[in-house]
């Protein structure tokens, strides 16, 4: 299992969420990740997901 971190930033630049949790593959972690945007309502908000190896597996502006 690979190990994501989950970020989310308010426009002013302000960190909301910084969470990281584990998947099997980014296709998992991209699932995982869009689900706990959508329960924290932070899918309109600036995200990026990555993985422990610096690779971006989601992000919106």
């Amino acid at each position: 299992m690979k190990t994501y971190t989950l970020t989310v930033f308010e426009k002013n630049g302000e960190k909301l969420l910084d969470e990281t949790f584990e998947a099997a593959s980014e296709e998992e972690a991209k699932k995982i990740g869009e689900q706990k945007l959508r329960e924290k309502n932070c899918h309109e908000k600036t995200y990026r997901c990555t993985s422990s190896s610096g690779k971006l597996i989601l992000f919106h502006r």
